[in-house]
Formats: C-alpha cells, sequence, structure tokens
C-alpha cells in the first residue's frame, strides 16, 4: 500500500499538497499520514506559563489535523493517520520517516509566491537520500490541476 506523508500547518499550500496526497491515494489503494508540527516555545521563567502556551500550540496543531482528516473522511476509502509531534520541523520529520518505512512519498506544498519555505528547500535538496520520493506541491494549482495531476 501507499502511503502519502503530509506535513500541515495553516498555509495555503499545506492544503493543496493534502488535496493531491488525498487523489493519489484513493488512485492508489494507499493512504494518507499527516503530521503536524509543534515547534518548541521559547523559554519563559515561569513553568507555568510554559506549560500553557506549549499546550495551546499543541492543542491548535490537533485541531488542525483533525480538521483536515475529517475533510479527507467523505472521499477516502482508508482513513488518515494523525500525528502531532514537538520540535524542529525538518527534524521531526526525518524521525517521522525513520519510524515509518512504509511512507511511499513525502508530499509538500510550495508557496504561490516568495522562495520555498524550510522544509522544502532542505528535503528538496537532499531528495536522493531519503527513504522515499519528495512530491512539491505547487500552492498555486487548481482543483482541475489537482484532479489531472492526482
Amino acid at each position: 500500500m501507499r502511503v502519502y506523508l503530509v506535513i500541515m500547518d495553516e498555509t495555503e499550500e499545506a492544503g493543496v499538497a493534502l488535496r493531491f496526497a488525498a487523489r493519489r491515494a484513493e488512485r492508489t489503494g494507499g493512504q494518507v499520514h499527516l503530521l503536524a508540527v509543534v515547534p518548541r516555545q521559547q523559554f519563559v521563567a515561569f513553568g507555568g506559563i510554559q506549560a500553557t502556551i506549549e499546550e495551546e500550540a499543541r492543542a491548535r496543531a490537533e485541531a488542525l489535523v483533525t480538521s483536515a482528516a475529517g475533510s479527507l473522511m467523505g472521499d477516502a476509502s482508508k482513513p488518515p493517520i494523525i500525528a502531532v509531534r514537538q520540535g524542529e520541523g525538518i527534524s521531526v520529520v526525518r524521525e517521522y520517516l525513520g519510524e515509518h518505512p512504509e511512507v511511499s512519498a513525502l508530499v509538500l506544498g510550495a508557496a504561490n509566491n516568495g522562495g520555498p519555505g524550510p522544509l522544502v528547500s532542505h528535503f528538496a535538496s537532499i531528495a536522493g537520500q531519503l527513504p522515499c520520493p519528495v512530491y512539491v506541491i505547487p500552492g498555486g494549482l487548481d482543483e482541475a490541476a489537482l484532479n489531472r495531476l492526482g
């Protein structure tokens, strides 16, 4: 079974990457894994405040991936796998790929304008060293293009 790993955040390009991965998974009998990365918060001197800030960030990330998973449920034959991890984005994604050898492709969204984000820059530059291909999906693709390519 083909497994497509999508890194979810609140950007439009992440939504485009998700829609592409969902279409590929449906056409190939595969499954989508959703990974939300919660960045470590800057240190705050008061432990209770630090814990509250980190818990709020995690709750936002969990709500984001749960919402994204819900949008897939109607179209997908297999429910998505959801993961929320805390840490630096590149490290978290590399760890996830190491823990999940079943991942067939890392699907990242590229912004419509400006330079590529840190995940796209990093993983595109080391694509030959990864255990799976990297798909970089242009953020400006419309539904027709996603249907054609997915």
